[in-house]
């Protein structure tokens, strides 16, 4: 039921809207009725809406009739008009045609015309728009064209400054096309292929620097060193921004020029412009060795691509591996000069190019990466130059380095490099140095003293004898009023030893030249190495000659006069020392020359080795003794080898003339001593086990003929019988014997003064046993004599005396 009135309203309700709808179909425009149909068919009752709309036009076409039928007659006669006028109709239909058909027939040609008109304007217009847009691409092309002939030309730099125009200016302007987007899609890659190349450039300036260094370092050293020169010529004439202007002339040091490895740019940076500039202001015509243009355009590149950090970084890292190699020293260095040349060359070369690097770039490299390269090399340098140069042992390449290190640090200095470190590492090469000198005057001092005939210079003309004196500083009134031919008292070796003596200090001075040190400071270094020349390298060459074995007295005593003169003139070695050094010996801290002590020395083992030497000749002659210690003859003369002994030293003693008083007295002291000694234990020997009194009484012969020697003052200076006194033991134990004075030695023996003072119980019990035994021996029958049984007691009771003696002195 009341689904039944549902429907029934919703069946009413439709109808009234579809009555609505009809209004509005009726009233509304044809060109709005669209909106009304469109809600008829979004219902669902668009059938009935049919049927209802069909039920309406009948009911109008009812209304039509019926107005049509009531207006009939004026239908009618409508009609007949119109089939008057479709007469009419027809005739103009055929006139129009007739006139269609000649105008279609007229007008063709002229429609082929405006066709064709309007081809020619379709192209013009055609043309006029390509025209358009390829004078909107035509810079594009234009800029990538000269974008790669930039390329092609290796001018990187202004082919990036083409690319950023092409990619922000040109491009944009005409994107769709699709030439363009290949453009845009290669700019990144010519952007790579530029750092690529730019970067490759770089690699090659890197290599031909490193190649290049040592030409660099030695035109930097070479100016260093003439601006050096100038500065000594015009020393008291200060120069007004002369360091600027060195280092100016450091950094356009070049004379020739190195080929780029890539042609020169188009001034890219502006930076070379500048310098050229003002290096052309002050050093008219100079050209630089190096083109740094690849370092600047790469440095520029880099910056506008965003990488200027990785490209410092890579700079930086690569220029440090080329710092290790050029630190690293060859082997052979120490060979020859020209090794370290070559060495500090490429050290000079690579820090003047960071140097110019540093000044030239903002940022490539700071000063705390410069000073970083420089500890680094400076540490390297001086182990190596301490390495080798202790390999060094000619002097002359020492000085050398020398020079060279003190231009290097020079050099250096004027790029604002600290070398003081270099100047202290020179003075441990000034004690190498030193001890080369001192090899070498050694070697000097040898030939010297090898070659020397240890006779007195003989002199024939006044030329000859200034000639001595200019070389050596000796001053001899009465050797100067002698007449021609005449004698210095000193051999060619005193001279010589003078003269190198100075030489030595000649080249001591030489080094310390260019150090930057104090006259004070000079003249301590020349007397410290002067003072080991004399107390080491002569003492020793001295006391090798001295200790030869084939030295005679004649040359030992010409030694002696010899050392005598030199340090005598050690004074004016001081003299000559002061003279060059302007520092008084007598100046606070200033070293003495203790050198003389070298000839005190060498002279005392000379007179040492003369008292050996003495010694063992008289040696010689006593072994060529030849005593019959049995005989029964009493000699008349002194034996044959005694007489020779003694004319030997007669004859050396007359050479000692030159000599030192006191040495020729001590030699001659010496000699008799020995010879007193030795003459006691040849009469002592345990050999001699049997002697006669007539042996006794030759021995005493000889004795008095060394006592006559003694006596006839061989060398002068002696008081009254000192000499004498050698032979003193000797004179009294064999007076003792020949006299047989044994009652007078027992009785006074131990009195301060007895007259056997100097005989020894031991010596003469040791003697008397002797005797004794002999006595046995050749006088069997000597018990049956009574003279001879009282003899042999008297020696039994002497001998038991002694021993009594010698025991009561030991208790």
């Amino acid at each position: 039921m009341e689904r039944g009135k549902m429907a029934e309203a919703e069946s009413l309700e439709t109808a009234a809207e579809h009555e609505r709808i009809l209004r509005e179909i009726e009233s509304t425009d044809t060109a709005c009725i669209g909106p009304t149909l469109r809600s008829v068919y979004d219902g669902e009752e668009h059938g009935r809406f049919m049927e209802k709309l069909e039920t309406r036009i009948r009911n109008h076409d009812r209304e039509i009739e019926k107005m049509c039928n009531f207006h009939y007659q004026g239908f009618v006669d409508s009609i007949t008009e119109l089939l008057k006028v479709r007469g009419e109709a027809q005739k103009l239909k055929n006139q129009v045609t007739d006139t269609n058909r000649k105008l279609q027939h007229e007008g063709k040609e002229l429609v082929i015309a405006m066709e064709e008109l309007k081809q020619c304007r379709l192209q013009q217009r055609n043309i006029s728009a390509t025209v358009d847009k390829l004078m909107l691409c035509l810079p594009v092309l234009e800029m990538y064209s000269k974008l790669r002939d930039q390329m092609k030309t290796k001018r990187h730099y202004p082919a990036l400054k083409t690319l950023e125009h092409l990619e922000h200016t040109y491009l944009p302007q005409v994107s769709h096309y699709r030439f363009c987007k290949v453009m845009v899609d290669n700019i990144p890659k010519l952007r790579e292929e530029i750092k690529d190349v730019s970067m490759s450039d770089l690699k090659d300036f890197l290599e031909s620097i490193r190649k290049h260094s040592d030409k660099i370092g030695e035109t930097a050293m070479k100016q260093a060193q003439q601006q050096r020169n100038l500065d000594n010529i015009v020393l008291q004439q200060p120069r007004i921004g002369s360091k600027r202007k060195a280092k100016k002339d450091a950094y356009t040091i070049f004379d020739t020029e190195i080929e780029s490895t890539s042609p020169k740019s188009e001034q890219d940076s502006g930076i070379l412009d500048v310098e050229d500039e003002e290096d052309e202001e002050e050093v008219p015509g100079t050209q630089d060795l190096v083109d740094f243009s690849p370092v600047y355009r790469c440095l520029h590149i880099y910056s506008v691509l965003g990488a200027r950090e990785t490209f410092e970084n890579y700079y930086r890292k690569q220029r440090r591996k080329q710092a290790r190699l050029v630190l690293q020293p060859p082997s052979n260095m120490h060979e020859t000069l020209d090794g370290y040349r070559k060495y500090f060359n490429q050290i000079v070369g690579f820090f003047v190019v960071e140097d110019h690097i540093l000044h030239t770039t903002q940022g490539l490299v700071n000063r705390a990466y410069i000073d970083e390269l420089w500890e680094m090399a400076l540490s390297k340098t001086i182990a190596a130059l301490r390495t080798h140069s202790s390999y060094c042992s000619d002097p002359n390449l020492v000085l050398d380095l020398k020079n060279l290190i003190v231009l290097f640090a020079d050099t250096l200095q004027v790029y604002g490099f600290p070398v003081n470190q270099l100047f202290d590492m020179l003075l441990e090469v000034r004690d190498q140095y030193s001890e080369t000198l001192l090899k070498k005057w050694a070697g000097i001092f040898r030939n010297i003293l090898d070659s020397d005939n240890y006779s007195p210079i003989p002199v024939t003309s006044e030329e000859m004898y200034k000639k001595v004196v200019g070389q050596f500083p000796f001053q001899d009134i009465e050797l100067e009023k002698q007449p021609f031919p005449k004698k210095f008292p000193f051999s060619e070796f005193v001279p010589k030893v003078y003269s190198q003596i100075k030489e030595f200090i000649y080249a001591c001075l030489k080094f310390s030249e260019d150090l930057h040190l104090s006259t004070t400071e000079i003249d301590d270094m020349i007397r410290k190495s002067t003072n080991l020349l004399l107390t080491r390298t002569l003492s020793n060459s001295l006391q090798n000659v001295i200790k030869r074995k084939n030295i005679g007295l004649t040359e030992l005593v010409q030694i002696i006069i010899n050392t005598t003169h030199l340090e005598k003139s050690c004074k004016f070695l001081e003299e000559f020392i002061t003279n060059i050094t302007n520092v008084l010996p007598e100046t606070v801290h200033t070293s003495k020359l203790y050198g003389t002590t070298t000839f005190k020395d060498a002279r005392h083992a000379a007179e040492e080795e003369i008292y050996t030497n003495l010694n063992q000749k008289i040696d010689q002659f006593l072994q060529l003794a030849d005593y019959d210690w049995m005989t029964g003859d009493l000699g008349n003369k002194a034996s044959d080898y005694l007489v020779d002994l003694i004319a030997f030293l007669r004859s050396t003693f007359a050479v000692f003339t030159h000599l030192p008083g006191k040495v020729a007295q001590t030699a001659c002291m010496s000699a008799c001593k020995h010879l007193a000694t030795s003459l006691m234990q040849l009469l002592l020997e345990a050999e001699v086990r049997q002697l006669t009194l007539g042996a006794l009484q030759q021995f005493n012969l000889d004795v008095r003929e060394c006592e006559q020697f003694a006596r006839s003052g061989p060398v002068p200076g002696f008081q009254e019988d000192t000499l004498q006194l050698a032979f003193i033991d000797l004179r009294q134990l064999l007076d003792l014997f020949i006299q047989w004075d044994w009652s007078t030695y027992l009785a006074d023996y131990g009195q301060p003064n007895c007259k056997y003072l100097r005989v020894n119980p031991v010596t003469a019990l040791t003697l008397l046993e002797k005797m004794k035994d002999t006595s046995r021996k050749n006088n069997m029958f000597a018990q049956f004599r009574k003279n001879e049984r009282d003899k042999q007691k008297l020696i039994d009771t002497v001998a038991k005396q002694l021993r009594g003696l010698i025991s009561s002195h030991h208790s």
